[in-house]
């Protein structure tokens, strides 16, 4: 699909589910060659918009390694709130453990900031994070994103696990708010 509408905004396509992929083969390659001695790291997925990127990362990973899950929440609607919520807590012990956080998207990084706080408390004894996308241009946080897939601008996405108030999850590819066909569509009424 060219183009989604969910609620009362339009989205064009931005990333294919082909370049997705490749980007995850190349995730997942580095990964691989900078853990290939390491002792069983934890893979850590940040619920719910992680979920795809998560799998298919998991998919191509060549060592043995446990994971698990945790959900934060700092999106309504378009936007971010500015504050991170823990919906969900670590299901497993990261004490001494090397841990590769699997996120969705950094934007500002209060995310992350938080994560690694905790990951921290937790005692965790090396953490590196990996992200499908990464809006340097809104990054403020200190942490290095060692494994980003893709850099794009501050635009709004949905798709491949990312939403707009829960929708937009399930699609393969990643769209872009069309901020022109939203108001066109406002404009004549189109539902």
């Amino acid at each position: 699909m060219k183009n989604v509408q969910l609620y009362d905004k339009s989205f064009k396509l931005y990333l294919t589910y082909d370049e997705i992929q490749k980007a995850v083969d190349d995730v997942a390659e580095k990964i691989n060659r900078d853990y290939d001695q390491e002792d069983t790291p934890l893979f850590l997925g940040v619920l719910t918009g992680s979920f795809m990127f998560y799998a298919d990362l998991m998919k191509r990973i060549d060592f043995p390694c446990e994971m698990c899950f945790i959900r934060l929440a700092s999106y309504e609607g378009t936007s971010t709130t500015g504050a991170v919520k823990q919906m969900l807590g670590l299901t497993k012990s990261v004490r001494g453990r090397n841990v590769i956080v699997v996120e969705d998207i950094v934007d500002t990084g209060t995310t992350i900031m938080e994560l690694d706080q905790i990951l921290k408390d937790g005692g965790a004894r090396s953490i590196k994070y990996s992200a499908l996308l990464l809006k340097p241009g809104n990054y403020k946080g200190s942490i290095k994103i060692d494994y980003p897939a893709f850099s794009i601008p501050n635009d709004f996405i949905v798709g491949y696990g990312l939403d707009y108030d829960q929708l937009g999850r399930n699609l393969k590819d990643i769209y872009v708010l069309d901020e022109e066909e939203t108001e066109r569509r406002k404009g004549i009424n189109i539902k």
